[in-house]
């Protein structure tokens, strides 16, 4: 679904990616983890062409994304960020639609799409009126991911959507989001500084360290064969977390 090729971003003489090679697999969760500043969120603004890289190229659904095609393409994928990214004058209802409105769509289509979106995300309906202050934190990101998904998009790109949520609030949204990746099939890139939260979200773990993959595979992998110091250092100092995914099993 996405394949960056030699791809690097510097911000003046800071480089936020050196020269790297990513595909993501179609219908997989892949989750990009690593400490702050190492290209997490880098890569996801590569994924939906809100950056250009320096070097190297990106395809969408073997499409090459520049600044010709970067909106028309962004359309077939949801996008959600820390604490939502919702705008405040807008109420949750048109919050949601924002993008249904702006492609055409008919108020019908858009009032029974997001119907559905309210009952896949357990979004009452009564806070459709309400504007983001006036929802709480999980509230915000149940709105946020309706929107991200009005346009049934192929792909979804999560920055770490359940970092600023009390523990108790993000559990239950971990569970719901990992239900409704596996009910919808699409691509999943998220992005996550907590190794349990990965373990229970990915097909496939991608640790990053200073702009580079630091190693690439399945929780185990990273548990039982490190490629590296720094990969153990990384998982020594998390593994005193609850991991998700063994506590619903």
């Amino acid at each position: 679904m996405f394949e960056l090729s030699g791809v690097s971003k510097t911000y003046g003489p800071v480089a936020a990616l050196r020269p790297l090679d990513l595909g993501v697999r179609a219908g997989t969760t892949t989750v990009l983890i690593g400490p702050s500043g190492c290209g997490k969120s880098t890569v996801l603004r590569l994924m939906n062409g809100l950056v250009t890289p320096d070097t190297g190229s990106v395809r969408f659904a073997g499409t090459p994304l520049d600044t010709s095609n970067a909106s028309m393409l962004r359309r077939r994928m949801g996008y959600v960020i820390q604490e939502g990214g919702l705008f405040p004058h807008l109420t949750a209802a048109a919050n949601v639609t924002l993008m249904s409105r702006h492609v055409g769509w008919s108020r019908e289509r858009s009032m029974a799409r997001l119907a559905d979106m309210c009952e896949m995300t357990r979004f009452p309906a009564d806070g459709l009126t309400r504007y983001p202050a006036q929802l709480s934190g999980g509230q915000r990101q149940r709105v946020s991911l309706m929107r991200a998904l009005m346009l049934d998009p192929d792909a979804l790109l999560l920055d770490e959507p359940l970092g600023a949520l009390d523990p108790m609030v993000r559990y239950d949204l971990q569970g719901e989001l990992h239900d409704i990746f596996r009910t919808l099939g699409k691509t999943v890139v998220l992005v996550t500084h907590d190794l349990s939260e990965a373990a229970f979200f990915g097909d496939d773990i991608v640790l990053m360290r200073d702009g580079a993959i630091e190693q690439r595979g399945e929780m185990d992998d990273l548990l039982v064969r490190p490629a590296s110091g720094f990969v153990e250092r990384f998982v020594r100092a998390q593994r005193g977390l609850s991991n998700p995914a063994e506590s619903r099993s």
